[in-house]
């Protein structure tokens, strides 16, 4: 038994084949798959007796050369990166705030912070603008500002607790020798180093805060979708739906493809300790959405373990 095969042999060449065989059929089905979809969308179609042309056709996309439509639609872009910005921002502060509360050794500070970050987290982010947009009369924008950033302040604030119980105790103790209190030595010394090290994974969620943005359609924010789609979608006809579904959809992939690729950039050059080093063990994708619960979940185990380690020193 080798090193790298612990718990499986490693395959024959029977099996390799096998293997081969069916990664070629795999891709052979997913290659006819994509020139059905294509032929299906290339293909005329009639409605209600008029003979339409395919998706493809140059009367679906000749709006595209009216530079108005683009005025349109970059404005629908500044909307959903304005509010993706401010909501940003809020969430940040939000979660340093909640993750020094939630790691505050004053119970009644603790406690609380956890309900009200269980609270949060559990209702849906929809729910929460049509909330502040009915209670409180908000206006669209600020309703889904403020529910983006309840809802995202709670998640970067676990992430964040996360990173303060991964530090080494010695962290702590090194800046309470030198006579800073608790608190000091948690706002100069161990949160800096905790903020560095969760940034990909902050990076990552606001990804997902980006998109979320979306739900704004619901309550009547003029985003990205609900310029392009309902708007101009509208003010054209149907017959432009699927080339307005497809530059919304391109739009949306370049951002945030480009942010992944950021986070990720960034979680290797931070596992690496700088540049030109090579990271050391297995590096976390931040982009994965396993990865919160994965730093969550070593936080609650690390605090347990201090937990039983304090109670059996007393």
């Amino acid at each position: 038994m080798t090193g790298t095969s612990v718990l499986f042999d490693a395959p024959g060449p029977r099996a390799r084949r096998i293997s081969l065989i069916l990664s070629i059929v795999a891709l052979l089905l997913i290659l006819g798959l994509l020139v059905w979809i294509v032929s299906l969308l290339a293909a005329p179609r009639s409605s209600g007796g008029i003979s339409l042309p395919g998706m493809f056709d140059g009367t679906r996309w000749n709006i595209f050369g009216d530079p108005q439509v683009w005025v349109f639609i970059s404005e629908g872009i500044i909307a959903t990166l304005q509010a993706a910005a401010v909501a940003g921002v809020g969430a940040i502060v939000l979660g340093i705030g909640l993750s020094l509360m939630r790691s505050s050794t004053i119970a009644w500070v603790r406690i609380p912070t956890a309900w009200l970050i269980e609270f949060l987290r559990g209702m849906p982010v929809l729910l929460m603008m049509l909330f502040i947009l009915l209670i409180a009369s908000t206006g669209a924008f600020w309703a889904v500002v403020i529910a983006l950033i309840l809802y995202n302040g709670t998640l970067i604030g676990e992430i964040l607790r996360a990173g303060l119980v991964a530090l080494p105790r010695g962290q702590r103790e090194a800046a309470l020798s030198v006579g800073m209190r608790e608190f000091q030595s948690k706002m100069l010394v161990e949160f800096p180093q905790a903020f560095r090290q969760m940034l990909p994974i902050i990076i990552a969620q606001l990804v997902v805060l980006l998109k979320d943005t979306s739900l704004g359609y619901i309550v009547g924010y003029n985003e990205i979708i609900r310029t392009n789609i309902n708007n101009l979608g509208s003010y054209y006809g149907n017959r432009y739906l699927f080339s307005l579904f497809v530059v919304t959809l391109a739009i949306y992939l370049a951002i945030n493809l480009s942010l992944s690729w950021f986070a990720r950039w960034l979680s290797r050059r931070t596992a690496s300790g700088g540049k030109g080093r090579r990271p050391r063990g297995p590096v976390t994708d931040p982009t994965n959405p396993a990865a919160i619960l994965e730093v969550e979940a070593k936080a609650d185990l690390a605090e347990s373990r201090r937990g039983r380690n304090s109670s059996a020193a007393g």
